[in-house]
């Protein structure tokens, strides 16, 4: 399971930006496209996945992860097929945006649901650990090879890698050995209203999981609405040549390393509770030093010095609170908890990135940076308070409630 999430996430870090660099480049696509593009797609594609949880829900979690490899497959597939034949369209761009983004919801709740059955409960950090070692060490690695790539064989070669990518997954999940349990049965409609929301319900029926869902969705929104004010600033602004833009995000991530890498020690000597509240506010102080951003070198390292600091602190906070989630959640609701949790996360990225573009056409990209910077101080606020340590075990239903 984890060399499947390797070759995805190494394939998802080649094709890193993919989409709005083949409407940029292929199809002229003007900001507001680009922008839509951003945020439009994955915001369609967590509407889609919103009925998909249940379905996901109530099946044996590999063939659902091989299916949503093998849409993703399909999906990426067609972008080269019809760039070949000069049928290449921003709608096509925008479709397939969104299916991969359903599709990544759907793989991550089967696979968040399996990885439980799969790991004994001591090993769960160390494992959610070292998948968040490989995601940043993808993105260190990938998007500089992936522009490397497409300077030199064309626009569509990392869309071509990505999708490869997926199949290769696919059959890195068929490969686990063993007879994957069968779920409860559904009842008479496992797709009802109500089914849909019990991961929502789950979520803000636990006062830490409700407190910690809160605070992620505003972190999660705030920093990733920067990164198209930082790319029109550093850019357009301040004239950074692309490298040294696409160096700036590269490098800081590598902290991801340390962070991942440290999350079990650091459990061990101060416990849950404390990472959530210090490392939880060291993860939400540096972004207002994105304002700070000046031409030439000293701007250059102010950039990778605050995403470094972030990186650092969230891979060492996202291993703790995946293991935390995972463990407060019985198994009959984990699929729709993990749908609930990316579904949201999803939409407030999108709310926030398209806010975040209105302020920077009124004011401009470093005042909406400020503005940003500002709000995700106030976010630790929303963490969960007490020095008592959580309970980390969920309740398993009785046989009569399944």
């Amino acid at each position: 399971m984890w060399a499947a999430y390797a070759v995805s996430a190494y394939g998802s870090g080649l094709g890193f930006g993919a989409l709005p660099l083949l409407a940029v480049l292929v199809l002229h696509a003007g900001p507001a496209e680009v922008s839509a593009l951003s945020a439009v797609g994955p915001a369609m594609g967590a509407l889609i996945a919103l009925p998909l949880a249940p379905w996901v829900e109530f099946r044996r979690k590999r063939p659902v992860m091989i299916t949503m490899d093998l849409a993703r497959f399909a999906a990426m597939a067609t972008i080269p097929l019809t760039y070949a034949f000069g049928r290449l369209g921003f709608v096509q761009l925008l479709a397939v945006s969104a299916v991969v983004a359903a599709a990544k919801i759907a793989f991550n709740a089967a696979a968040g649901a399996h990885l439980k059955a799969l790991v004994r409960p001591e090993d769960l950090l160390v494992a959610n650990s070292r998948f968040e070692s490989t995601n940043w060490s993808s993105i260190a690695i990938g998007p500089p090879l992936g522009g490397t790539a497409i300077g030199l064989f064309g626009p569509v070669t990392t869309v071509v890698a990505d999708a490869l990518s997926y199949l290769l997954s696919a059959l890195g999940i068929g490969a686990i050995h063993g007879r994957e349990e069968a779920p409860p049965p559904p009842g008479r409609n496992p797709v009802r209203a109500g089914a849909v929301l019990d991961g929502w319900r789950h979520i803000l029926g636990d006062p830490d999981l409700r407190a910690l869902y809160l605070n992620n969705l505003l972190v999660s929104g705030l920093i990733m609405a920067t990164e198209p004010l930082l790319a029109v600033l550093m850019l357009r602004q301040l004239h950074f040549p692309p490298w040294q833009y696409g160096l700036a995000f590269a490098a800081p991530c590598l902290g991801g390393l340390i962070g991942s890498r440290l999350a079990q020690r650091v459990v061990t000597r101060y416990g849950r509770r404390r990472v959530f509240r210090t490392v939880g506010t060291l993860r939400a102080v540096w972004l207002i030093g994105l304002v700070l951003v000046r031409p030439g070198v000293i701007g250059l390292i102010t950039v990778m010095a605050v995403e470094l600091a972030i990186i650092v602190n969230m891979s060492l906070y996202t291993p703790v609170l995946a293991t935390h989630r995972l463990e407060r959640t019985p198994k009959h609701l984990l699929a729709r908890t993990l749908s609930a949790w990316s579904i949201g996360q999803q939409a407030a990225i999108a709310v926030c990135t398209a806010l975040g573009g209105l302020l920077a056409d009124t004011t401009g990209p470093r005042p909406a940076l400020a503005v940003a910077g500002l709000l995700i101080l106030a976010t630790p606020l929303l963490l969960p308070r007490g020095d008592q340590e959580p309970s980390p075990r969920a309740p398993e239903p009785s046989p009569s409630r399944s």
